[in-house]
């Protein structure tokens, strides 16, 4: 074996479903300054009004969806881990959450006393936002620098317009398309329009209906939605479909902010109106499902689709531990540049 690691970051999950379990981990998310961007005081104040409430809540939907061997993310990443290890052939496959166990400072701790220098860093986010593929970098360079680890990483870039990636979409949502659907709705993670602006440096983000879609090269680099936007095009020209067949719209909101449009919710209540009956979901900014894909999507989504008039709606899973998203991380992964 030699000392070259690939490590997989995901986001998280609670250690159980219990309500203390879901606040300890909802407290360690929410206070990432990459998550909330405020001030820490404010941040501090945000979060504790958040607790009052929401690890409740959010502890019954985890319940809901819960697996009888753990949460779905971890278990799915566990077993994307697995099949990655027949794959890499340069060292060990290792996985991290960057929230909750096992933690960065844990695996990359244990690499370095393996004797690894060298680490490809994947954080398995396909487009690129401060709150997730930011918070791993910065995660994993604060542990090196504290723990003294001799640790070099190379980085698995975005890849949200990478043929790999969208060919593994393809192969792994064709089955599901080819059963029949009126529409095909891609529901991206939302993210409040001040992390966007944030990064704009033309000053143009959110300017007009069409400002994503004729993003420069260095503004694309950066901004969420048009990444977004280009993974669903590509996707779709791909599976051969009409621009009517399908659209985009953005989950997950919390709180009183302004976050990207058009709002998923919307779209399920603008679809039934429609008159449209056999809905399709699919959520191409997660590789494995989650409480955001089963839970919001597939249980509250389906009802709130069926009530307003639809007839089904039908989750495509994620890429999950699809070979072909096997085969496409281990390309994409060889070819991650060293991280300076």
């Amino acid at each position: 074996m030699t000392d070259h690691a690939l490590l997989l970051v995901n986001l998280g999950s609670p250690a159980s479903t219990k309500v203390a379990d879901v606040r300890s981990y909802l407290n360690q998310f929410l206070m990432d300054p990459y998550v909330i961007d405020v001030p820490w005081p404010l941040r501090r104040l945000i979060v504790s009004l958040i607790l009052i409430r929401r690890p409740a809540a959010s502890a019954h939907a985890y319940a809901s969806i819960w697996w009888e061997d753990g949460s779905p993310l971890v278990v799915i990443s566990k077993r994307l881990q697995e099949a990655m290890k027949s794959s890499w052939k340069q060292g060990p496959v290792e996985l991290a959450m960057r929230y909750g166990e096992p933690s960065l400072t844990t695996v990359l701790s244990r690499l370095a006393s393996q004797g690894i220098t060298q680490v490809t860093l994947a954080p398995l986010y396909p487009q690129f936002a401060d709150s997730t593929t930011t918070t791993v970098i910065e995660e994993a360079r604060r542990v090196v620098r504290e723990h003294k680890l001799p640790i070099r990483f190379s980085l698995l870039q975005p890849f949200y317009d990478q043929p790999e990636y969208l060919d593994a979409l393809v192969d792994s949502a064709r089955p599901h398309l080819e059963q029949g659907f009126d529409h095909l709705l891609l529901s991206f993670h939302g993210l409040p329009e001040r992390h966007l602006h944030k990064l704009d440096p033309s000053g143009h983000c959110l300017k007009g209906d069409d400002c994503c879609r004729m993003a420069s090269p260095e503004v694309l680099a950066k901004c969420y939605r048009a990444q977004c936007l280009r993974s669903a095009e590509l996707f779709a020209q791909r599976m051969g479909l009409k621009p009517e067949q399908w659209s985009v719209s953005f989950q997950s909101r919390l709180g009183r902010a302004k976050w990207i449009e058009p709002y998923t919710e919307a779209r399920l209540d603008e679809l039934a109106a429609q008159g449209l009956k056999k809905l399709l979901v699919m959520c191409p900014a997660f590789v494995a499902d989650c409480i955001e894909t089963l839970e919001e999507i597939g249980d509250r989504g389906r009802e709130q689709f069926v009530e307003a008039g639809g007839e089904s709606l039908q989750l495509v899973p994620c890429l999950n531990d699809h070979p072909s998203w096997v085969a496409a991380l281990k390309t994409l992964s060889e070819r991650a540049p060293l991280m300076l």
